[in-house]
């Protein structure tokens, strides 16, 4: 169909406008859409930690067990330690295998703290496992995981 100045245009229709516009978005989201897992997260604690063993205990992981809304989800990490300069908690990190990135949040301590806990609201995806790791002065690591559903609405998911 000629425009106003005789040039010949193609005209698209509503449809294969939509269809173009749909394939730009998910070619941009879609990578961005990948999610972790537990490789993801083992290779996060690799990056920090090389190959070294992690024993459970000492850590207090705080999570519900079910999520109504994956979009605030309340996390609290205690850490058993005298926080004194010879034995404390260096830093703790927390992980979820689900999520777009394995790293959720990492918190550092000093005996000045006096204890080591903190808590926040995380965000997930989807149902999955959340893994907590204490780094403690001597560098002996710890580690302590939950898994958390997350429902959709509270009706399950």
């Amino acid at each position: 169909m000629p425009n106003w100045f005789g040039i010949r245009t193609a005209t698209a229709t509503r449809r294969q406008a939509l269809t173009a516009g749909a394939a730009g978005a998910l070619a941009v989201l879609l990578p961005r859409m990948v999610l972790a897992d537990e490789a993801a997260v083992a290779d996060a604690l690799k990056k920090l930690y090389g190959g070294k063993a992690m024993a459970e205990g000492r850590i207090k992981l705080d999570v519900p067990p079910i999520a109504e809304n994956g979009l605030v989800v309340p996390i609290g990490v205690e850490v058993e330690s005298p926080m004194t300069e010879a034995d404390y908690v260096k830093a703790v990190h927390v992980f979820a295998d689900g999520n777009p990135l394995p790293g959720v949040v990492s918190y550092r301590f000093t005996p000045d703290c006096g204890k080591a806990a903190a808590a926040t609201r995380m965000r997930l995806a989807q149902t999955q496992n959340v893994v907590c790791v204490a780094e403690m002065s001597n560098g002996t690591l710890f580690t302590a995981k939950s898994n958390v559903k997350v429902t959709i609405g509270g009706c399950g998911g």
